[in-house]
């Protein structure tokens, strides 16, 4: 079975309190079983973690790496000025390892200083604005 970490970043806790009308109502437990059902259905073993901590994430990207497992990555506010999660990110895409940048919104229909993503450059691949459905996405993808 092949590992996947699926990791979040700042906030994604707080789904379904944290404004609604972009994020939607369903809340992180939500989230969480609607990966492990997709991961199971998809023969994946997933690792699903949150965080609000930059250097949190950034160790879980180190460990993506010495543990060879696929990365499914929503770095939330870190996505627009985090050389240090990029640079983690980067890592993992050089040790020929795949990292699918997600988001639950489209950050560019958003306000202008989310268009851009520092992450995004060295990604595999970026899924956004389809709600919990980009996970569901990424998962298919890693799962090819």
């Amino acid at each position: 079975m092949k590992n996947v970490l699926v990791l979040n970043g700042p906030n994604l806790s707080q789904l379904g309190a944290r404004e609604p009308e972009v994020y939607g109502d369903r809340n992180w437990s939500q989230l969480v079983e609607m990966i492990e059902a997709e991961a199971q259905s998809l023969s994946l073993e997933v690792d699903i973690r949150q965080t609000d901590s930059e250097a949190q994430l950034i160790s879980w990207l180190h460990e993506a790496v010495s543990a060879s497992a696929d990365v499914v990555i929503n770095p939330a506010a870190f996505t627009h000025y985090s050389y240090a999660v990029r640079d983690a990110c980067a890592m993992v895409t050089s040790a020929k390892l795949r990292l699918i940048e997600v988001h639950i919104s489209n950050p560019h229909a958003r306000e202008a200083f989310r268009h851009n993503s520092v992450i995004s450059g060295v990604a595999t691949g970026v899924i956004a604005g389809f709600g919990f459905d980009s996970y569901r996405l990424a998962l298919r993808q890693l799962a090819n």
